[in-house]
């Protein structure tokens, strides 16, 4: 037969699914009558746990949310999603905190792990690869980011301090439409109210953010992480190039993701198939130009430069020097 400290911990677990309880419910769970119920309840309050009883025909018990956490209970299988979660978003930088805050929750779960389940997830670790190497990100601030996500929720102005990638510190008032996490980094994209421009920050670079009075009206339209996105390849960069493909899509996607390129997608004509090849539209900006002809080649499909010359000339330059490499390979003597 289960303790009774076995069974209020039973009982704190069945509250943290979520939902309210009722006492006949929870008597059956636990295998006591609804006046022990009670007493067990009693036990949770005294240790701070915010127990909330509910009055009416559907009543019962349920967790209020608290100034602390409650002591969480975890089963074998969601302990170990939760230590690998705290692995591979530390690898990928979507931590939104200092690195050490990642690693003491992590040496706090393991700490109280069975032997043989924290056997099993170092067997686990010592045998898990990565293709990639682990992102070295600047990670945003806690406070920062719970901040904005409330005023994303709430529609409510707020006023950012920021720093842009040249330095420059300034102050600005952001209606936030979403937070986007992508490649590693955390973004906040929303209406420069000062500008009424629409624009995207990295929210490691915002020291300081502050509700504002007020509410104002989320856009209809693209969703954030397409808002955040188009950004990214209509960001001001020194060479503007205009190409015209012949292809699908899904094609012109697989080398030009929509992060680096935006492209013109036509209605299609009445009956056509949406995977038929044909002419598409495709902008991008750039600092430097020397990476595109190696793409625009791995795509394998006609292309027309219409900007800039320079890009033409690249293109011409690595063809030539793709037929060089070509023919010296015939000319070499074959090996005895």
């Amino acid at each position: 037969m289960p303790r009774p400290t076995a069974r209020v911990l039973t009982l704190l677990e069945l509250l943290q699914s979520g939902g309210t309880r009722t006492v006949a419910e929870l008597a059956d769970r636990l295998g006591v009558e609804g006046r022990t119920v009670r007493r067990y309840v009693d036990q949770l309050i005294d240790l701070d746990v915010p127990v909330e009883s509910v009055r009416g025909r559907y009543g019962g018990y349920r967790l209020a949310p608290g100034y602390r956490l409650p002591p969480l209970m975890l089963s074998d299988d969601e302990a170990l999603a939760v230590l690998l979660g705290l692995v591979a978003g530390r690898r990928a930088g979507l931590t939104p905190a200092e690195r050490t805050a990642s690693e003491t929750a992590s040496a706090k779960i393991r700490r109280v792990l069975p032997k043989h389940i924290a056997r099993r997830l170092d067997t686990l670790l010592e045998a898990l690869a990565f293709t990639e190497q682990p992102g070295e990100f600047d990670t945003p601030d806690a406070g920062v980011l719970l901040t904005i996500a409330a005023a994303v929720r709430h529609h409510r102005p707020v006023s950012i301090r920021y720093t842009d990638r040249d330095g420059r510190r300034s102050e600005r008032t952001l209606h936030a439409y979403g937070i986007v996490a992508h490649s590693g980094r955390w973004y906040v994209t929303g209406k420069d109210a000062q500008i009424g421009e629409d624009r995207t920050f990295r929210l490691d670079r915002i020291a300081d953010a502050r509700t504002l009075p007020g509410s104002f009206e989320a856009p209809v339209g693209p969703g954030p992480e397409q808002r955040v996105l188009s950004g990214f390849a209509t960001a001001e960069y020194r060479h503007e190039v205009t190409l015209r493909i012949h292809g699908t899509v899904e094609q012109i996607r697989a080398r030009l993701p929509a992060s680096v390129a935006s492209l013109e997608e036509h209605e299609s004509a009445a009956g056509e198939d949406r995977a038929t090849e044909r002419w598409l539209r495709v902008e991008l900006r750039a600092e430097r130009l020397d990476w595109l002809p190696p793409v625009l080649a791995s795509l394998d499909r006609p292309f027309v430069i219409e900007r800039p010359d320079e890009l033409r000339d690249q293109v011409i330059a690595l063809a030539n020097r793709l037929t060089s490499y070509a023919a010296e390979s015939d000319r070499e003597e074959p090996m005895s």
